[in-house]
Formats: C-alpha cells, sequence, structure tokens
C-alpha cells in the first residue's frame, strides 16, 4: 500500500515523498488525513541528529536514524476499520498517534497519509468538533502532563520555564487547578499568546532576580525547556514541599544532585511520552475549553510544502508557535 509522507532523509534534510505503508490488519483503522501538527523541539531534534531514540540523546558511535517519517500526531477521517476494530466506523473524525511504515529506520511515523494505525493509536473526537484543535493531542497531553503532575492547592506560586507549546499548556493546567502561574520565557510574541490570566516574563529583558526578589514561597517549577540553570535561579525562592517538573529534553546536561532537593523537601517529577488516561484528560480539557490549542497555531501550509515548513522552522526566518500541515 503507497502513502504520502514527511520524511527526515538526513540531517536537516526534508522531502515529501510516496512510502510504503503495510497493509490494514484485524485491529488496525485507515484514516484519510486532515491535518498534522509539527511537534517543534522533538521533531527538529531527531531532523538536527541530536537524538537517536525518543529519549536518547546522540552518542559519536551512533547511526542516525534516517531517512524516517516525522511526527506523531493528526487528525482525519476514518476510511475502514478492521474486523476486531470496536466503537468506530468510515466516515468517524478521528485523532490519532503513531502510524505504520515499512522501509524506515523506525516502523512508526506520524506525518503519513493514508495512516494504517492500530486501534490503540486511534481516538474518536466529539461530534461538531473543530478538527484542527485536536490535531497536536499527543503534545497538548505533554503539557497537561507536566501541569497536572504535581500537587497544586488555590493560590500556589507556579513559574513555567518556556513559552513554547508545552510551556503554554502546562500554564493552562495549572492556572485551571487553581495557581497562580508566570511563564518564563523569551519571545514577547510568545507570551502574548497566554490567556489573561497567566503573567508573562521576559528573560530577555528581566533577571530571574527581579522576579524572585526576597519571596520563598513558589510551590511549583515546571522546566519544559531543559533550562536547569534558571531553576536553580528559582531554587531559593521555592518554598518547603515543593515540586519541580523536568519536561524538557537535556541532552547530557541534566544531572540532578539529589542533596540539593532534600533541602526543600523538593519532589522532582520527569513526566515522558503518554497514556490513555492522560490522552483521554487532555481530549475532554480540549473540548471544555480550558486547554486552548487554536489560538496557538501561528502557520498552516500544505502537506506538500514540508519543506518550505521545516525550512522555516529551522532558519527562524519569522515568528511562529504552531505549525500544522493541511492534507
Amino acid at each position: 500500500m503507497k502513502a504520502q509522507a514527511v520524511v527526515f532523509t538526513g540531517v536537516r534534510q526534508v522531502r515529501f515523498m510516496e512510502v510504503d505503508v503495510p497493509e490494514p490488519g484485524a485491529e488496525d483503522v485507515v484514516i484519510d488525513l486532515e491535518y498534522s501538527w509539527i511537534s517543534n523541539g522533538t521533531e527538529s531534534s531527531f531532523l538536527y541528529g541530536e537524538r537517536v531514540t525518543g529519549e536518547q540523546v546522540t552518542r559519536p558511535e551512533d547511526i542516525l536514524p534516517f531517512p524516517q517519517v516525522a511526527g506523531y500526531q493528526k487528525v482525519g477521517i476514518v476510511r475502514s476499520v478492521g474486523d476486531e476494530v470496536k466503537g468506530l466506523v468510515p466516515g468517524d473524525r478521528v485523532f490519532a498517534s503513531i502510524s505504520k511504515i515499512n522501509g524506515m529506520m523506525f516502523d512508526t511515523g506520524g506525518h503519513i497519509n493514508p495512516s494504517v494505525t492500530h486501534k490503540s493509536q486511534v481516538w474518536k473526537l466529539p461530534e461538531n468538533s473543530d478538527p484542527i484543535a485536536y490535531s497536536g493531542l499527543v503534545l497538548t497531553q505533554v503539557g497537561y502532563n507536566c501541569g497536572i503532575r504535581p500537587s497544586v492547592s488555590q493560590g500556589d506560586v507556579a513559574v513555567v520555564i518556556g513559552d513554547g507549546m508545552v510551556g503554554q499548556w502546562a500554564a493552562q493546567t495549572l492556572a485551571y487547578r487553581g495557581a497562580e502561574v508566570t511563564v518564563l520565557g523569551r519571545h514577547d510574541q510568545r507570551l502574548a499568546l497566554l490567556p489573561p490570566s497567566i503573567h508573562p516574563y521576559n528573560l530577555r529583558q528581566n533577571d530571574v532576580s527581579n522576579l524572585i526578589g526576597d519571596r520563598t514561597d513558589i510551590a511549583v517549577v515546571v522546566d519544559t525547556v531543559g533550562a536547569m540553570d534558571t531553576f536553580r535561579e528559582l531554587k531559593p525562592a521555592m518554598k518547603l514541599d515543593s515540586h519541580l517538573v523536568s519536561a524538557g529534553f537535556l541532552g547530557t546536561t541534566g544531572m540532578v544532585d539529589i542533596q540539593e532537593l532534600r533541602m526543600q523537601e523538593m519532589t522532582l517529577h520527569s513526566p515522558s511520552g503518554w497514556t490513555t488516561q492522560r490522552m483521554d484528560d487532555t481530549l475532554v480539557g480540549i473540548h471544555e475549553g480550558w486547554l486552548q490549542t487554536t489560538p496557538l497555531i501561528t502557520h498552516r501550509f500544505q502537506a506538500e510544502d514540508a519543506e518550505k515548513a521545516w525550512r522555516m522552522i529551522m532558519d527562524k526566518s519569522e515568528f511562529f508557535l504552531g505549525v500544522v500541515l493541511e492534507w
């Protein structure tokens, strides 16, 4: 079976091309794509050759995993279902994560149409919903996971490091839970996308020391960009029994001395990946409206123009945040 896909063929090399996918089996769903959402951070680190698996930084002896079908999230309409698939019928609008692929370094990928996807990777969308709002569901779940992990009481002070999509959704989740949230970022245009209840703080214009002053009441710090130095600047302002949530890709710089956390009895959370329950909960959050996704979409490209989309991301030639491919 043939499909069209966005393929990373080498370091900083992107092609839109025909690929082979397996014939669908009894537990598979075949989906005609409408939208797929690029994960700027994760996909970039593969494209740049910085990692060889989801959590493994590239070592000198590693063979880079090219070619690979990029991505892991999309929405579309069910074309057909296998005999053992229950609860889905042709015509249903669904979200899907990774789908099957032949002839690549990984046997799964995201930006591929049509998608042959195991039923465990498929979620039916609510009726009459805007499909593009759910097209980044896995990544939205990463932010949700960061915001749901720590204990939070009404009025707790929380600081999110990073103004990207994961930082935005972590902040939204913490605010929904009742925290007073500040997001530390470096881009005024990204910070301007935060809901009014969340406080922006531009680190290009202000030092962390100006934010914390002599306070010692920070209950939660969420690091979405792998900024251990910024965490250590915030640490003196964190209270007893506070929480550090680390979700940024740290490469080889992610060393934490447990003893430095002990004086404040700090809990370390290290979320990664997704679970079915968290995906279900994230889908509900989008449907209820307190997880906002569409305001973060700054660019849409036709899927066949994926190389142009990636050129913009790599060159940083203009402001962008959420980048969606239209199929």
